[in-house]
């Protein structure tokens, strides 16, 4: 299991890097790092701003030449969203790192979790909250995905339904409560009230009755916390979802 040290040597290093790199405008700090709030098992999170016209790959591909050379690397892989391209490593010790690379005009924070360590960030509106409908119409499709599961004798596949209604709704009750919603950030910081009857939801064996009854308190809940937000559409919902029983007041 890596260490805290070799978690600022790795940081460092990849600084290091960008420093001497004549098309990189500015290096940032991200994640839990960015805000003194990482502990044993926080990965590294860095980002980049590119200059204009610079191929994103090629800095990529620099880079890891020489992060593999270097870093016990197992494995690698991209994410792309919007202009930026994150990629993810996975060192022999646990640790992971990410590092992103993004157009220097569209470079810059849209959140807390990002401080600037040298050259410049652009000046970027907030990143927009998660839209409630989406996840209101996620959490509908993850339900009527696991009853057909159920249905069809297809228990992982019903599993995986009831799994994603729960995250929706929790994901609802962040935006509500004005916490990170994204992967379950802001779950843990929601009073235990709320969370809870979620508990129940978990699934204790793929026996299609044990499906049906948490498909049924996920259902529950999940026009519970639309009801905090869209009334007279949780309504409506309550009659098309597998809802064994009359959602009472949301909570909190």
């Amino acid at each position: 299991m890596f260490t805290s040290e070799e978690r600022d040597r790795v940081r460092d290093r990849v600084f290091e890097l960008a420093r001497a790199d004549e098309r990189v405008t500015g290096g940032a700090i991200t994640g839990s790092g960015s805000v003194g709030a990482d502990d044993r098992w926080s990965d590294v999170d860095t980002a980049f701003g590119l200059a204009a016209g610079v191929d994103r790959e090629a800095v990529l591909a620099d880079w890891t030449d020489v992060l593999d050379q270097e870093l016990d690397v197992v494995h690698r892989f991209d994410l792309r969203h919007g202009p930026t391209i994150y990629r993810v490593y996975l060192l022999s010790s646990g640790l992971e790192l990410d590092i992103s690379v993004t157009p220097a005009a569209e470079f810059g924070a849209q959140g807390p979790n990002f401080r600037l360590e040298f050259g410049q960030g652009a000046e970027l509106p907030p990143a927009a909250a998660p839209d409630v409908d989406s996840l209101i119409g996620w959490g509908w499709i993850y339900a009527f995905y696991a009853r057909a599961g159920i249905e069809r004798g297809r228990p992982w596949v019903a599993e995986f339904g009831i799994g994603g209604v729960r995250d929706q709704g929790l994901a609802l009750a962040c935006v509500r409560k004005g916490l990170p919603a994204a992967y379950a950030r802001g779950a843990d910081r929601l009073d235990p009230a709320l969370t809870r009857p979620w508990e129940e939801t978990l699934v204790r064996s793929l026996e299609p009755s044990e499906l049906r009854r948490a498909l049924a308190v996920a259902a529950v809940e999940l026009v519970r916390e639309i009801g905090a937000v869209r009334p007279a559409l949780a309504g409506r919902l309550a009659e098309l979802l597998p809802v064994r029983r009359s959602p009472s007041t949301p909570r909190g």
